[in-house]
Parts: C-alpha cells; sequence; structure tokens
C-alpha cells in the first residue's frame, strides 16, 4: 500500500551540527517527503472454510485504518500520532507501523513488513 509523507531525520538531544552530520539531507528543516510503499506479510492457519489465513481486503482495511489515513499526505513529526516523539527514520516508521497493525490481524500473525522509502531503499522488520 501506498502514502506520501514528508519528515525531518532528527534527534532533539544532539546540536544541529551533530544532526546535520550524522543526517545530512534527511536533517532540512523544511522537511522532505518520500513516496512510501508498505508491504505486508501475514502467516497463520488456513481456514478450511473460506480458504484464507486472512481475507486479504480485510488486511487491506486494517492497513489503510491504522497508517494509510493516519500518514498519507502527512508530516511524519509533527501529525502522525503514532510516530510522536520518534525519530522518523524508515527504520522507527516501519516499527511504528507494526505496532498499529500487529493486534488487528488475529488470527492470523504479522510475520513481516517492508517499507519502501524510494525505488531503491526499503527496510524489512519481522517483528521483536
Amino acid at each position: 500500500m501506498r502514502f506520501n509523507a514528508a519528515h525531518r531525520v532528527h534527534n532533539p538531544e544532539l546540536s544541529d551540527e551533530e544532526n546535520r552530520r550524522l543526517f545530512g539531507k534527511c536533517n532540512n528543516p523544511n522537511w522532505h517527503g518520500h513516496n512510501y510503499v508498505l508491504e505486508v506479510s501475514v502467516a497463520g492457519e488456513v481456514d478450511p472454510r473460506t480458504g484464507y489465513v486472512m481475507d486479504l481486503g480485510a488486511l487491506r482495511d486494517v492497513v489503510e485504518r491504522e497508517v494509510i489515513e493516519r500518514a498519507d499526505h502527512r508530516n511524519m513529526n509533527i501529525d502522525v500520532d503514532f510516530m510522536r516523539g520518534v525519530i522518523p527514520t524508515a527504520e522507527n516508521i516501519v516499527v511504528q507501523c507494526w505496532r498499529v497493525i500487529e493486534s488487528h490481524v488475529a488470527p492470523a500473525r504479522l510475520t513481516r513488513l517492508r517499507l519502501w522509502e524510494t525505488e531503491n531503499n526499503y527496510v524489512e522488520y519481522e517483528g521483536r
């Protein structure tokens, strides 16, 4: 699923100089944005009645409600409640996405999230 969002990678505990050195152009004080793609994988027992581990339409609805509607065309540093107080690196964004999706896929279980930040860069998370 796709969403567009702005962010600034900045640690308020560090000096501006240290933030610029560590995060480079991603530390732009006027923000920058990405066209993110979030891939979601679930696993579990196949229900013999439906043939599903989880209805993919239901999974889509969960991701839409829990991530896309809350993050799309928003600023990850300011507007997205599940990112409050978290440095919005791709790694941290995917962990926070996991936290808001995980409890909504039962009886299936979330097994992997892959977050594409650009067409060349992605991070994967497989839980704790």
